[in-house]
């Protein structure tokens, strides 16, 4: 189980609203991807919309539902850096309940002929220090 150590708020909106009059289960999945490029951007400097990434795997256990007016924050961390690819954990929290949690393993692609390549090392070494930075927060 890796740390979640980084957090974003992500904005409900009522087209997020489904019949049952929760969140449907597919905007979950934006919910993640919305903390995903936040924590590029923030994290590793980088643009996610402009890397030479794909998600491969995409696991989500729901535990309860999120309703319009709860607050929502997606908490995330990066539990595997394989040779080729990115493994995530995230809580989605409603109110700060755990609401759902999530996987995902984002592999890097070359862009010429799409075949997965290595992960960049300064992605490695951004993550590394910001892993660091916030074990020494919590001592």
């Amino acid at each position: 189980m890796t740390s979640y150590n980084y957090e974003t708020e992500i904005q409900t909106r009522y087209r997020d609203i489904d019949a049952m009059n929760h969140v449907n289960n597919a905007v979950y999945a934006s919910y993640l991807e919305a903390a995903r490029l936040e924590y590029f951007r923030d994290v590793v400097g980088e643009r996610l919309e402009r890397t030479d990434t794909v998600i491969v795997r995409l696991a989500i256990d729901y535990t309860a539902p999120i309703e319009l007016d709860q607050d929502v924050l997606v908490a995330l961390g990066v539990d595997n850096i394989g040779e080729s690819s990115i493994t995530m954990e995230y809580e989605i929290r409603a109110d700060g309940d755990v609401a759902a949690t999530a996987r995902t393993v984002q592999a890097i692609r070359d862009d010429d002929d799409g075949t997965s390549t290595s992960v960049p090392e300064h992605w490695q070494e951004q993550i590394a220090c910001h892993e660091i930075d916030y074990d020494s927060e919590l001592e």
